[in-house]
């Protein structure tokens, strides 16, 4: 996702100025205002193409349960209201034990729209690889990534299992500055793809070695959307359609989701799959009770404990595991930038959304506040099943 957004911004000195109201289609969100932001992100089938997850015609109830106000952070009073305002969220929901403890909006959104996830998707294309591997399209994580995406062949790929691909230790060298016009990720969707090629496989492809496979750990967005085009291969389907038939429909979620696709419809394995605030809760639901959906398990046995565990150091407060960003005690995120979060604590039967529009597509104190806010609900429930 950040791939996709940050080339876009190549060309936005280019454009001419817009409406403070009305993001432009082509530029890249990380140079939106505040306010373009707050319009753009609940729409943004309206500014990029996007394919359709389509739900089915059962939905997953979310009951009611015990109203929960968090009223003290890091022992400080608090008030929801305001850090709302002041963090720029625009919804916040807590289930526990698959019941909606706290359900509040802000900036204009509400129970019947969508919200983008950015990077949250990685964790949700991640899952789908898991299904792959249930129904027997991607037969081992230990396959070699050519196996599946052939356009890798003879590249540095060539000794890159599945499963190195998923935790980003792939060894190839990869740049992942923002601020470099010639960095990797300036250069893989402004870099015309090879004929007859995906485009990330094209770029891809002529990357050269650092490290050997499994020895260190590096972010690459590309090697995300390679995760994509992976399961597009295996299962001949797109992320779209295999989403709807493995857990959209099987799972209940409430509406569509809509999925971006770049100019071969191939959706963005890394980004901006837009759903409503409760299909992201049933997301988490899905994953914290197993991943089944009605008519049994989706995803092979033990497959949440591997794909949430750390399988990577970071040098940060979280491990990686398979596109998941991993805590201690089994608990595990879904990260976006400008303030997305899916927290799912098993042990609590906790799951905590965040959707937001920061100012800054990453902010160390802004994640802290919001860490502190998820580190108080959950010692709120722990005093609630004190005796």
């Amino acid at each position: 996702m950040r791939a996709l957004i940050l080339a876009a911004a190549l060309a936005a000195s280019a454009l001419p100025a817009l409406a403070a109201d009305k993001p432009p289609p082509a530029a890249s969100v990380l140079f939106w205002s505040q306010a373009q932001k707050e319009a753009g992100f609940p729409k943004m089938e309206a500014h990029f193409p996007v394919s359709t997850a389509a739900r089915g015609e059962r939905v997953h109830a979310l009951l009611p349960g015990a109203p929960l106000s968090v009223n003290a952070v890091g022992g400080q009073p608090f008030d929801l209201a305001a850090y709302m305002t002041s963090e720029k969220t625009a919804g916040i929901l807590v289930l526990q034990d698959g019941k909606v403890r706290l359900e509040r909006y802000g900036l204009g959104y509400g129970p019947n729209g969508r919200w983008t996830s950015f990077s949250v998707a990685k964790s949700v294309t991640s899952t789908l690889v898991g299904a792959a591997v249930k129904d027997g399209y991607i037969k081992s994580l230990d396959d070699k990534v050519t196996r599946y995406i052939p356009g890798l062949r003879g590249s540095a790929y060539d000794q890159v299992s599945v499963r190195q691909l998923l935790t980003m230790t792939s060894g190839v060298k990869w740049n992942e500055d923002y601020t470099d016009p010639n960095s990797d990720v300036a250069l893989l969707f402004s870099t015309p793809a090879d004929p007859g090629l995906d485009s990330t496989v094209s770029y891809m492809r002529k990357l050269p070695r650092e490290a050997a496979p499994g020895a260190k750990w590096v972010y690459k967005t590309g090697e995300t959307n390679l995760i994509g085009v992976l399961v597009t291969s295996a299962t001949g389907k797109s992320l779209s359609a295999y989403l709807s038939e493995k857990i959209w429909k099987p799972y209940g979620m409430e509406q569509d989701a809509l999925w971006m696709i770049d100019e071969r419809s191939q959706e963005a394995g890394g980004c901006c799959l837009s759903m409503t605030l409760r299909d992201y809760g049933r997301v988490g639901e899905f994953l914290r009770t197993g991943g089944a959906g009605a008519a049994g398990p989706v995803l092979p046995a033990g497959w949440i404990a591997d794909a949430t565990r750390e399988h990577a150091a970071t040098g940060d407060r979280f491990g990686y595991g398979y596109q998941w960003w991993t805590e201690p005690v089994g608990v595990f995120n879904g990260l976006g930038i400008f303030g997305q979060r899916l927290h799912v604590d098993p042990a609590r039967k906790l799951v905590v959304v965040v959707s937001s529009a920061w100012p800054e597509a990453t902010n160390s104190d802004r994640s802290a506040r919001q860490d502190a806010l998820i580190a108080a609900i959950a010692a709120q429930l722990d005093a609630e099943a004190k005796p």
